[in-house]
């Protein structure tokens, strides 16, 4: 039977949650066994009046620990009935009504019941739950119907949450199937933030997303409204009170909770940001600009009672909007910290807002509108510029550009999907980084743009290189490719799995341990397709993975085998030259094992290994020379005008290059070839460090541009200068073949060449 005495309300909750925020399990023991019980695990809190008596505790197990914390985001979000503690069992079952099964969370409000399933684990892990997930799908009818019996007209939907599981693929595929809902570490966390945030308001994204185009009962839809006509899209003009607009809004925030509904574009909600508005508006300030919205009628348009009221000549309409009695039918575009201001205020009933409300504008649509909007705010982080431009680029008519968007969308998944061996590793949006979670989604995005795993393409979208799993459209090639992907990282971490867990004070789950990985998975792919031994678009994805792994398992014996000075030598390395290391190193590792194994340049490397610098600053100091006389020219011509090459030139330099162009231009005429010499293409590095101090280009024009950061302190221009001295050294003695560059000075032209080109 149901023990539904166990299912609280009112008062009885706010005891609960005291004992649920607790991470303790307190007791009263005589203190004459306090020995014994230490040694349990318990500890020691006080002393009671009566002597005899001492009160301990000891941390509630980790799983119980979760289950607490799943209880209270429901209870925060204003669930008004929840389950007690963890002895409440419903009954599955009615023609045996003893059948019953344990449930971890129990929540209802006046709409909807919540049944979850909790798993954890200590410890990040693998987790496959086929029996578990198969057995909740066999009573899911009977616990709906004892649910309704005790809660009717509700909506009953089943959640599984875990933590610190990374689930499998199949198992996932079985909840979508059965419609259990899954939450991970990360949608737990999201509502969890927006729950401090918003309060009991988070509850309508949480129903937004359950109950998605499911009806609103006792909804007053009807809205004074005024319809018109911008651009290409028809719109609605309206004043609505908060509370209404909050119920039927959804904010697509970008976060493993909205994954499947890309693409996302908002950012998460400040508390900071929040509360300055709650406070604007319980002191009585309002705001006149209008949020703007999306209804969405999925392509059935919205009704709308025109009136007779006319004005002549006027394009505007007046009428009543009937607004959807639905869940999730309005993305908020624009305003959402205007909207979700006015919760838990005395205004959210009593106050209007106007709203600007489009009709079905497609998602790519509002991701436009949304960066117009923001295009100028420093709030939108450069993670998530990224990611919302890939989005943006994922059916851009230049295919470089869609392949740049698929890199994006892989980086992502590997940080978000819930079977990923990298869940909750990768910053993404604005996520803070931690001690685990270290590696960036532009590191990985960098790596798969090194390697050769998709098409690139050259000027009318001719393919220039063909990428090793390209099947000529994003959405194919993702779904060949990233399993692939996974299932290499998979093998990676379960034979390094000290390793893969070390995070920061590792050398692999970091982004450029992580970056040396994936390129060396596509020169596994390149070797053996270059052996015929793999088809990658069209073979079965275990035959493939049991041709890479004997190539990967070289490199798991070789992180598992180095030493600390090993560790500290590979990590000590700086600036863009230790991406390369890494690489490199990793290759090594796989040739030295598999003699067949011969990377392009990997000879060479290690021939070279005296020189190991050399190619590299060769390289970076070609494409430093280049940016900085790129910059110079470009700011002399905006100071200066159509003559800047000779005001904003020394009068020697000026003639110094001139001459030298004119000395090239008379040499290729002589044989016949076009004189495409000019001036400012016979400056050198050392005259740019001339120009830029001439006069007053320093203090006018130079100053902010070429000062590095770590040389703002520095006294004058000289000594702020005094980095393009050096390169233009390093330019001439690398040209020397018996040159080898020193490691410090390899460190700092990537530091260089990492502020003017990486970072800008």
């Amino acid at each position: 039977m149901t023990n539904w005495e166990n299912v609280i309300s009112d008062k009885e909750l706010i005891t609960a949650k005291n004992k649920r925020k607790n991470i303790y399990i307190e007791d009263k023991q005589r203190k004459i066994a306090l020995h014994e019980l230490e040694e349990e695990g318990w500890e020691y809190v006080k002393d009671y009046a009566d002597p005899k008596f001492v009160k301990i505790r000891k941390e509630k197990p980790y799983d119980e620990q979760f289950e607490d914390k799943v209880w209270l985001l429901f209870y925060q979000m204003g669930f008004t009935y929840l389950n007690k503690d963890r002895n409440f069992k419903m009954t599955y079952d009615f023609q045996n009504p003893n059948f019953t099964q344990q449930i971890d969370v129990f929540a209802a409000d006046e709409e909807t019941v919540l049944i979850v399933e909790c798993k954890s684990a200590e410890s990040m892990k693998d987790g496959v739950f086929k029996k578990e997930i198969e057995a909740l799908h066999g009573q899911i009818d009977g616990l709906r119907k004892t649910a309704l019996k005790q809660f009717p007209g509700r909506k009953v939907k089943f959640i599984w949450a875990t933590h610190n599981y990374i689930m499998s693929s199949k198992d996932i595929q079985r909840m979508q199937e059965w419609d259990i809902v899954f939450f991970g570490d990360s949608t737990i966390q999201y509502y969890c933030e927006l729950t401090k945030h918003l309060g009991t308001c988070a509850r309508y994204q949480l129903l937004g997303n359950l109950l998605a185009n499911t009806e609103i009962k006792n909804m007053q839809n009807k809205v004074p409204a005024i319809k018109g006509t911008m651009g290409k899209h028809e719109y609605y003009e309206f004043s609505i009170e908060p509370e209404k607009l909050l119920k039927i809004g959804y904010v697509l925030h970008r976060n493993e909770a909205n994954k499947n509904m890309m693409p996302t574009y908002q950012r998460i909600i400040k508390k900071k940001r929040l509360r300055e508005v709650q406070s604007f508006i319980n002191e009585g300030g309002y705001f006149p600009n209008s949020l703007i919205i999306s209804i969405d009628t999925k392509g059935r348009g919205v009704q709308f009672d025109q009136s007779p009221t006319k004005v002549e000549e006027s394009l505007s309409k007046l009428g009543v909007l009937h607004l959807p009695k639905r869940y999730h039918s309005a993305y908020i575009i624009d305003g959402q910290h205007r909207l979700y201001g006015y919760s838990d205020t005395d205004y959210a009933n009593t106050n209007t807002i106007p709203v600007v409300a489009f009709v079905d504008l497609e998602r790519s649509e509002q991701l436009k509108l949304f960066m117009d909007i923001n295009e100028n705010q420093k709030a939108v982080s450069k993670t998530l510029r990224v990611t919302l431009n890939s989005d943006m680029l994922w059916d851009s008519p230049d295919y470089n550009d869609r392949r740049e968007a698929l890199r994006s969308k892989i980086a992502q998944m590997c940080g978000e999907e819930p079977t990923s061996p990298l869940l909750g590793r990768i910053v993404i949006g604005e996520d803070e980084k931690n001690p685990t979670k270290c590696i960036t989604i532009e590191a990985i995005q960098q790596a798969l743009k090194r390697s050769h795993f998709f098409t690139t393409y050259g000027k009318n979208n001719i393919i220039v290189s063909d990428g090793s799993f390209d099947l000529g459209e994003n959405k194919a090639t993702l779904d060949v490719f990233y399993p692939f992907l996974e299932e290499c990282l998979r093998h990676v971490k379960t034979n390094c799995e000290c390793e893969w867990m070390a995070g920061e004070q590792g050398i692999l789950t970091i982004n450029r341990g992580i970056q040396a990985v994936i390129r060396v998975i596509d020169d596994i792919v390149l070797h053996l397709l270059s052996q015929s031994k793999i088809s990658p678009k069209t073979q079965n994805l275990q035959t493939l993975i049991d041709e890479v792994e004997y190539y990967i398992e070289p490199l798991a014996d070789y992180i598992n085998s180095l030493d600390e000075v090993q560790r500290k030598e590979l990590k000590g390395f700086l600036g863009g030259g230790a991406d390369n290391k890494f690489w490199r190193s990793f290759q090594k590792a796989i040739a030295v094992a598999r003699e067949d194994f011969k990377p392009e340049g990997l000879h060479e490397y290690i021939e070279n290994e005296t020189k190991q610098y050399n190619a590299e600053s060769r390289e970076y100091l070609t494409v430093i020379e280049g940016c900085i006389k790129e910059i110079i020219a470009d700011a002399l011509e905006t100071y200066y005008g159509e003559n800047w090459i000779i005001k904003g030139l020394p009068k020697n330099i000026y003639k110094t290059a001139k001459k030298m162009a004119d000395d090239k231009n008379y040499e290729l005429l002589s044989n016949d070839e076009d004189a495409e010499i000019d001036t400012w293409d016979c400056i050198t590095l050392a005259d740019c460090r001339e120009i830029v101090i001439y006069s007053h280009n320093w203090s006018e024009i130079f100053e902010s541009i070429v000062t590095r950061p770590e040389d703002v302190t520095l006294s004058n221009k000289e000594q702020k200068t005094e980095w393009m001295s050096m390169m233009s050294k390093e330019i001439n003695k690398i040209s020397k073949t018996t040159y080898s560059v020193p490691k410090k000075t390899f460190e700092l032209i990537s530091s260089i060449y990492d502020w003017l080109v990486v970072d800008k």
